[in-house]
């Protein structure tokens, strides 16, 4: 038999549980894929540290963050647009997400058909990217590919099936690093773009057996798979605007590593890469959260302030354990890779992994500008945070090398960190009512809500009978304190007879009404 105290306890569990089944749920879907994803690309980069010359390893990864980056560009704002729209069109979603995966590939084919014949004029370590038009044609695959499972793994959250983006993702990256492992015993010379096709690879079959999966398991007619062109133009404008504020976002931390090749040198870049990749485990921690959070309140703000005290706490405690593990394993981490990795990039690994810390603040804060339609505002404000990021790491390489710019694009997070604080620290607080109790800041449309439920509905009620009945003396005093409001003036209903209308209630129908709500 359990006590009240633990009966009490049990049903706040199951409560908490229910209350962020959904953000759980999907953020821990996210978390899964980076998590795994994070495992097997650790053990793919140390296979081609291993493997292959550090200036191969070094040109692959600065053609990868390439795709990563145009991918990016590639997708106009449709990943995050859907994100927070499918559950708005349950009906339509599969055609609206056939439409913009259409899109979105044929976009980033052209984008990187154009990039990769540019590659050779940028720096000359490029020009084995648009040496001919089969390499060419590879990275644009690659570009295209790309952009179609941003697309598809932030629309699968938004319908919430977490766990098939999972799947994917978990398929790729175990099919790039079976391809990488043959292509080290097959072949005696690999070059960069043959590294850089395991990705190609990876993104093909697993999105083919991904649809394939939805297919067989749903078994839909396939004209539910047309594209809704016409939907998809009414949201140009939203994706117009989300489009913006990624690539804002985005380009630092894609452009970092082209900007250590064009600086420095390719094998400086494949020190650096590897150090970025085992950090970047934290920060793609903070996004998968706030993702998930922009997922949960778009369409409803009522618990945004207890869901980002939950994100916040689990993306600080995720960073703090992630970060005690490679500061204090520095040298055990890299020397996986080679002697000349630790060597080189000890201190900008250390660095890194301290930087994931002021990163949960600015994701917050990115959140909660989507969550509240402040986009455009706060695109001007990722602007200026780009350029900081990148000037700062530009002149800590110029005067100090890697560990200079590793220094300089810390000190320009933690900048960030300080001005973004206390917009994120409002939204999450908890706003004090009195003494003896407290009340977690609610929205405006919960307001509202309890505001009718308590105080019009009891406003009418009293006009129209002179008294105040018990059950509705006891909503107006509820368990749960509530914001104070200032006091509403009402008039009595006018009857049925005044009006000539019908429909309206009377005394004796609103008497029984209100007992029977109450």
């Amino acid at each position: 038999m359990y006590k009240n105290g633990d009966q009490k306890e049990i049903s706040n569990i199951f409560w908490w549980i229910k209350t962020n089944s959904a953000l759980l749920l999907n953020a821990g879907s996210l978390v899964g894929t980076s998590g795994v994803t994070s495992a097997l690309g650790f053990i793919y980069w140390w296979l081609a540290a291993r493997s292959f010359s550090p200036g191969v390893v070094g040109l692959a990864s600065a053609a990868i963050s390439a795709m990563a980056l145009l991918g990016a560009f590639s997708v106009v704002g449709l990943s995050t647009l859907l994100l927070g729209e499918l559950q708005r069109h349950r009906t339509q979603a599969t055609s609206l997400i056939s439409a913009a995966l259409l899109l979105v590939g044929v976009i980033g084919g052209g984008v990187g058909v154009g990039y990769a014949a540019l590659a050779p004029y940028i720096s000359n370590d490029f020009r084995s990217m648009g040496g001919n038009i089969l390499d060419i044609l590879l990275f644009a695959g690659g570009v295209s590919l790309t952009a179609v499972t941003l697309v598809l793994d932030e629309a699968m959250i938004g319908l919430l099936l977490g766990g098939l983006q999972l799947w994917r993702n978990t398929l790729f990256a175990g099919i790039k690093l079976v391809t990488l492992f043959f292509f080290s015993l097959w072949f005696s010379r690999v070059t960069g773009m043959m590294i850089y096709m395991t990705w190609v690879i990876g993104n093909l079959f697993s999105l083919t057996i991904l649809g394939i999966f939805i297919l067989l398991r749903w078994r839909r007619p396939l004209r539910c798979y047309r594209p809704h062109w016409g939907l998809l133009r009414q949201m140009g404008p939203s994706a117009l605007k989300h489009h913006m504020l990624n690539l804002t976002l985005q380009a630092p931390s894609l452009i970092l590593p082209v900007l250590v090749t064009v600086m420095l040198s390719a094998s400086a870049n494949a020190w650096f890469y590897v150090a970025w990749n085992l950090t970047s485990i934290s920060n793609v921690i903070s996004s998968s959260l706030t993702m998930t959070l922009y997922a949960v309140s778009a369409a409803s703000l009522a618990t945004l302030a207890r869901k980002m005290r939950l994100t916040l706490g689990l993306a600080f405690v995720a960073c703090i354990l992630i970060a005690a593990l490679l500061l204090f394993d520095t040298r055990q981490v890299l020397t996986l890779f080679g002697h000349s990795y630790y060597a080189q990039a000890a201190f900008s690994l250390r660095l890194l992994a301290v930087e994931s810390l002021p990163f949960i603040i600015k994701t917050h804060y990115i959140a909660l500008s989507r969550i509240h339609n402040q986009i455009t505002r706060t695109f001007f404000v990722t602007i200026g945070t780009g350029i900081l990021e990148l000037s700062c790491a530009a002149l800590g390489a110029h005067l100090g090398g890697l560990n200079g710019l590793s220094l300089g694009w810390f000190c320009a997070m933690c900048m960030e960190a300080i001005v973004m604080a206390p917009t994120v620290y409002k939204a999450a607080r908890v706003v004090k009512v009195t003494d003896m109790t407290s009340i977690k800041a609610s929205s405006v449309a919960e307001d509202a809500i309890w505001l009718a439920d308590t105080l019009v509905l009891t406003a009418i009620y009293r006009a129209s009978t002179g008294n105040m009945p018990q059950p509705i003396m006891k909503s107006y005093v509820p368990d749960t304190p509530r914001p104070r409001m200032r006091p509403v003036r009402l008039q009595p209903l006018p009857s049925s007879e005044e009006t000539g209308m019908e429909g309206v209630l009377e005394y004796q129908s609103f008497e029984q009404h209100a007992e029977n709500a109450y």
